[in-house]
């Protein structure tokens, strides 16, 4: 698969309507939803190559190719502009498995109702929960990930809302008796990055398993890249322009324009605008919040991985974590400022439905675990350890493996700061007042300077939705 690089002429200071800085997807999102709208845009990116988190790269081995961040494209068919882009993704034939010691796994099929049926008595809260939601997915995101506003739906959110609200651990001791279905809450939770006992990441844990069942988890063809490459030629065809390798280190730099879009988490946004920002802002902006960071690891495989529960290889995506108490257990180390010693990992197996990213009978694999931002250690021996313990001989099909330390992955995605792949800690707190308490989240109290990154509501993931959101605020109130 080709990556777009350096892409587009750039004249020279020809007046624009808008800039946006930062090509990942929100920025590119943003520029694509202003140039919609007949706007003039142009997009500079530090990056030799478009996308930010949207990259692949043949990191081990000659013709292996792997995503460096961002791979599995839980929303791209959920939200209205990723949806409308025609996007190859590829479905596995289920979204998720998890398992067990005792060889057996539980899956999150693409139905509600089969999932159910697999977990027994738990069947009937788990319909309960989740049905309703996954049947008005879409319905439900344009209200949670959409601009503040009275919803549409109020019953369609409170249905979702009140339980989400609790702690992840508290719904699943009210809602479930058994060890599956709490294991299949806990794992979707634990994308939060936060603890389990804490309030709202029963959230994520809800947020997660409608994806999973209204979208089915699909990997993008080829590698994340092509999903940059796809939105690229969107702006492109749409007469935006890009140009990568220019950093921004002051807004005075940028070419003529009416109004700015920082594709930036606070850290990025104070080294480019701080100088302009009233102290107050500014402030605030230093005191925005980052959660626990990501240590990945990837291999080049000689086979696919082993499972011991045949179901595993059903889906692309695997929670592995044991039960719920286990993983509960882990974020809870996690967000003590600890290394666990049986990380929560996050496993991601594309080649056995996409083998286009490996030669021939070859399989890539990719994990990651949840450590304190910032972290520079090396968690090789203990992820490793946790497939291996639900896929013995693992290790024997392994070619070649390339560790990312929290510390690293900020220096590859700087949004990532610490290792944070979700742009900023997503507790209660911060995720409606992200990244700074104000009517409109995206605007500044600069009049021409726009928030478009993960930084800003509905936060991070794959979904373009906070520069759909930005790009919508600019347009209202600067570029009418």
């Amino acid at each position: 698969m080709r990556t777009i690089v350096g892409v587009i002429k750039v004249m020279g200071g020809e007046p624009r309507d808008a800039v946006v800085v930062g090509s990942g997807p929100n920025g590119l999102a943003a520029a694509i939803t202003l140039a919609e709208a007949g706007r003039s845009v142009l997009v500079l990116e530090a990056a030799a190559q478009p996308g930010g988190c949207l990259r692949s790269e043949e990191l081990l081995e000659t013709g292996f190719h792997h995503d460096v961040c961002a791979t599995i494209m839980s929303l791209a068919g959920l939200t209205p502009l990723l949806a409308g882009l025609g996007i190859d993704l590829v479905v596995p034939s289920a979204p998720l498995a998890h398992p067990f010691d005792d060889g057996t796994a539980v899956v999150a099929e693409r139905s509600v109702v089969a999932t159910a049926e697999a977990l027994g008595a738990d069947g009937r809260a788990y319909r309960w929960l989740l049905e309703p939601l996954a049947l008005r997915a879409r319905r439900l995101l344009a209200m949670v990930m959409g601009p503040r506003r009275l919803p549409a739906d109020p019953l369609l959110l409170a249905r979702f809302g009140l339980p989400a609200l609790l702690p992840a651990a508290r719904l699943a001791k009210l809602a479930f008796r058994g060890r599956e279905a709490r294991a299949l809450l806990a794992g979707a939770a634990a994308h939060s990055l936060l603890s389990l006992d804490e309030a709202g990441s029963a959230a994520f844990g809800l947020l997660m398993l409608l994806s999973a069942h209204a979208g089915g988890w699909p990997l993008a063809r080829g590698g994340s890249a092509s999903v940059a490459n796809i939105l690229v030629a969107r702006l492109q065809e749409l007469g935006g322009e890009i140009r990568c390798g220019e950093r921004v280190n002051s807004l005075a730099s940028l070419t003529p324009h009416r109004a700015v879009l920082l594709d930036l988490v606070p850290k990025g946004v104070l080294e480019v605008a701080g100088r302009q920002l009233p102290d107050r802002y500014r402030r605030r902006l230093a005191a925005y919040r980052h959660g626990p960071g990501a240590f990945k690891l990837d291999w080049t495989l000689d086979g696919p991985i082993p499972w011991q529960a045949d179901a595993c290889r059903r889906a692309a995506t695997l929670h592995l974590g044991g039960t719920f108490e286990e993983i509960a257990l882990s974020e809870s180390e996690v967000a003590q400022g600890r290394h666990p010693l049986r990380p929560f990992v996050l496993l991601v197996q594309p080649t056995l439905f996409d083998p286009s990213r490996a030669p021939t009978g070859r399989h890539i694999a990719w994990a990651y675990c949840h450590v304190p931002n910032g972290s520079d250690r090396d968690l090789t021996r203990e992820v490793e350890d946790q497939v291996e313990r639900f896929a013995p001989g693992f290790r024997k099909l392994v070619r070649a493996r390339g560790a990312i330390t929290a510390r690293r992955l900020e220096g590859l995605e700087p949004n990532c700061v610490g290792g944070d792949v979700n742009g900023g800690r997503m507790d209660l707190r911060q995720l409606f007042s992200r990244p700074a308490p104000r009517l409109d989240p995206y605007t500044t109290p600069v009049p021409e300077l726009f928030l478009c990154s993960a930084a800003t509501p509905p936060g991070g993931g794959v979904h373009g939705m906070c520069g759909v959101n930005a790009a919508r605020t600019v347009l209202r109130t600067r570029l009418r």
